[in-house]
């Protein structure tokens, strides 16, 4: 069986240089980690992970927990986590909570018991407890939404992306847009209605009041949030929806009205879904950086790992991007 020692007496360096590169130390000088793995390889080295772990008291595995994997949004950010992952030596367990706190209680706890070495987690909608995690000092990132705990974490400017598309409604030529969005526990949900509501405020009163309705971030309420704001005596004209998965409750009502997007009712929606932009007419959308979110997060995260950060928790909030389809744009 080949041993450290064998890859240090054929890379030429010390038995402890071997095991700093095999574990991903960011330190060690560039020329001698690349002598290092080239030895490795020549050798057919695999090191006892068992043996290892016992030692570090900490796998190789990050737990990604994520609210909802049918959400495309989640997926993105999953690939971005992964990228990170592979490139600095470690693997990823996907957990999906399905926003339910018992299912994400039971993956903290197992990440707590199998030592994983950093937990990325996309907390439920009425706040995550990682005390578990922090009192364990295992790293922990949270994306999309924060937690009451000092850990690191990764969002995007919601509620300015909210803003910048209601303002695009109205700057498109419609008069009276409607929110639909999340539960007003939902961090997300509240951020983006805010935005909804600095548009509303800024336009002529005589524009509009308002309309808002909140519903969990599924299809099937959104369905019946877009029918009763449909049913009022004076209806909107247009809808900004807080994410993809409502979006197309909304269509789905629309079209059972014979309302057509762009031509009878104006429509964008936060996220860009990859079908967004196959529906007739493409939907406008408050596109997020998925990938960049998920590859920020799983730096942080082996920053924290490698004992590189700052003390202090870090948050990075990123930017949205408004991508005009023919959705929401005015045509008679």
């Amino acid at each position: 069986m080949v041993k450290i020692v064998d890859v240090a007496r054929l890379a030429g360096v010390s038995s402890a240089t071997v095991s700093r590169v095999l574990n991903n130390v960011p330190t060690v000088d560039q020329s001698l980690a690349e002598r290092v793995r080239s030895a490795a390889d020549e050798l057919a080295y695999r090191p006892n992970g068992v043996a290892r772990n016992l030692r570090r008291q900490r796998t190789d595995v990050w737990a990604l927990i994520i609210s909802d994997i049918e959400n495309p949004f989640f997926t993105a950010v999953a690939r971005g986590v992964e990228d990170v992952a592979r490139e600095h030596g470690f693997s990823v367990l996907l957990c999906n909570s399905d926003e339910n706190r018992g299912k994400e209680d039971r993956y903290l706890q197992v990440a707590e018991q199998e030592q994983v070495a950093g937990v990325i987690i996309s907390p439920n909608m009425r706040g995550s407890d990682v005390a578990r995690l922090v009192d364990a000092s295992i790293p922990v990132v949270t994306i999309d939404r924060t937690v009451r705990k000092p850990v690191d974490s990764v969002t995007v400017q919601s509620r300015r992306g909210a803003r910048g598309a209601t303002q695009h409604l109205f700057d498109s030529g419609w008069r009276r847009p409607a929110c639909i969005t999340g539960p007003d526990y939902a961090q997300t949900a509240e951020d983006r209605l805010q935005g909804y509501l600095d548009a509303i405020a800024r336009a002529p009163r005589r524009m509009t009041q308002g309309l808002v309705r909140h519903t969990d971030f599924q299809e099937a309420g959104a369905v019946a949030a877009a029918a009763s704001l449909l049913d009022v005596p004076d209806p909107p004209d247009a809808f900004f929806v807080a994410n993809a998965t409502m979006t197309l409750g909304v269509l789905q009502e629309l079209a059972e009205r014979g309302l057509k997007p762009g031509r009878d009712v104006g429509l964008v929606a936060f996220d860009d879904a990859p079908w967004a932009r196959l529906t007739d007419p493409a939907l406008t959308v408050v596109a997020q950086p998925t990938h960049e979110i998920g590859a920020t997060a799983g730096h942080l995260l082996t920053e924290r790992i490698t004992g590189s950060a700052r003390k202090r928790a870090r948050h990075i909030v990123l930017s949205t991007e408004l991508i005009v389809r023919e959705s929401s744009l005015r045509h008679r």
